[in-house]
């Protein structure tokens, strides 16, 4: 696990206490279902309600097993006494340790449901914000035209609740239990035991299984925590390059005391962002392991046990890990509308080339004759440095049709901004 970057409540679901504990549960759930089938004394459940694991004992015993569950079962064994042969009582390794992490992955899953629920809030009210906040859209990282800062926002706001979909569906397919025997025929174990422990668990049966639940689950949960990941990376990104000094409209919050460079004292870096790229980059990593855990041979292989004791804990601890800092920074993100606006004119009014264009075609002007227009002048308003309006003013073409009048109306940043509260409106963020 990557400890550095362990929150305590995900930490906790990760642990090894945790892991254990959830072991014991679906052990004394199985236990409590034959007891409802007559299959163990109903005497014996208070005493097997009070099984305990050693941690311990756990480790010495694993020195001579040198498996888990073994040495698992021989420490709750020396905790019960003649009880103990009802533990595990017709089933194989799987049905505990799939089972358990299920319920593993979805108390994981309830803590990233928050965190994305939290940056969700606060992506909104910074929309809210800066509903019309107007500063240069890019393409290419081209000046394009102009939007608002606050519809960037509300496009990350709308990706985040699609994410917690993700989460959502991740969880109910996920959420699963798998109490079969050793190649899921029930041979040895019924299928109502695995309905009735299932049940106290908080599980659905899966439908059918070998001896593990199959790794497409798996795989949707990881690749939806991918997922995720990848929209903080572009997120992060679009921070990152606003940051930069020739553009320098937003950035992340750099507290007092803080030092961007152990050479440059000027240097206020975008190191939080750029920690989340690099984070999630591992989480996708991670999602291409899980899709390579699915083919197994037959009913089952170990090729994935390993793999997922390192992939599904760390793509959780990451996950809320960088969800946890992105919002702290979009809660104190420095926006600069002033530099916004100056970014604006930097093209000396090239913004509104296409308004122009369409005003051409709007007097006759064929499309392509009235694009060669526009862009002979964009293009020497580009190359020599000077205005656009005054161009277009001079160009005897272009004013034979549009009066400087008309030209000077064309040129009115309030035109992008028109149905920007009609967008907000349609996703109920008016407030």
């Amino acid at each position: 696990m990557i400890e550095r970057y362990s929150r305590p409540a995900m930490k906790r679901v990760w642990s090894d206490e945790n892991k254990f504990d959830k072991w014991l549960q679906v052990e004394i759930a199985v236990c409590e279902a034959w007891a409802e089938l007559g299959a163990i004394p109903k005497e014996a459940l208070p005493k097997l309600r009070r099984a305990r694991f050693d941690p311990t004992r756990f480790a010495e015993i694993l020195k001579v097993t040198h498996h888990d569950v073994t040495a698992f079962l021989n420490t709750v064994a020396e905790s019960l006494g003649e009880e103990s042969r009802f533990i595990h009582l017709g089933l194989t390794s799987s049905d505990v340790m799939d089972t358990a992490l299920s319920l593993q992955m979805l108390e994981a899953t309830e803590i990233l449901a928050q965190d994305a629920a939290d940056l969700t809030s606060v992506l909104k009210m910074k929309a809210v914000e800066h509903k019309h906040t107007i500063m240069m859209g890019r393409t290419h990282g081209v000046h394009a035209e102009p939007t608002t800062f606050g519809l960037k926002m509300a496009l990350w706001t709308e990706e985040m609740k699609r994410n917690g979909h993700r989460l959502a569906e991740a969880s109910k397919v996920i959420g699963v239990g798998k109490i079969s025997g050793a190649v899921g025929t029930y041979a040895t174990v019924a299928p109502e035991v695995e309905e009735i422990a299932c049940a106290k668990l908080g599980l659905d049966p899966a439908p059918v299984s070998s001896q593990i639940l199959q790794r497409d689950r798996h795989a949707q949960f990881v690749t939806t925590l991918a997922i995720i990941a990848g929209s903080l990376e572009k997120f992060a990104t679009e921070i990152r390059a606003l940051q930069r000094t020739e553009v320098l409209e937003a950035e992340e919050p750099f507290e007092s005391g803080q030092t961007g460079s152990s050479a440059m004292p000027h240097k206020r870096n975008p190191e939080l962002c750029e920690r989340i790229c690099g984070l999630a980059r591992l989480v996708r990593g991670h999602a291409l392991t899980s899709l390579e855990n699915m083919a197994l041979w037959h009913e089952r292989d170990i090729s994935h046990s390993s793999a997922e004791r390192i992939i599904i804990p760390d793509s959780c601890l990451v996950l809320d890990y960088i969800l946890h800092i992105f919002t702290n920074i979009m809660r104190s993100l420095v926006v600069d509308p002033q530099r916004m606006e100056e970014n604006l004119k930097l093209t000396r009014g090239l913004t509104f080339s296409q308004r122009v264009l369409l005003a051409l075609i709007d007097k006759g002007l064929g499309r392509q004759q009235a694009y060669e227009l526009v862009q002979r002048n964009s293009m020497k308003a580009w190359k020599d440095r000077q205005e656009f309006l005054q161009l277009l003013k001079a160009d005897g073409q272009v004013s034979a049709l549009l009066p400087a009048a008309e030209l000077e109306k064309l040129f009115d940043y309030r035109y992008y901004l028109r149905h920007v509260d009609r967008v907000f409106q349609h996703l109920g963020m008016e407030s």
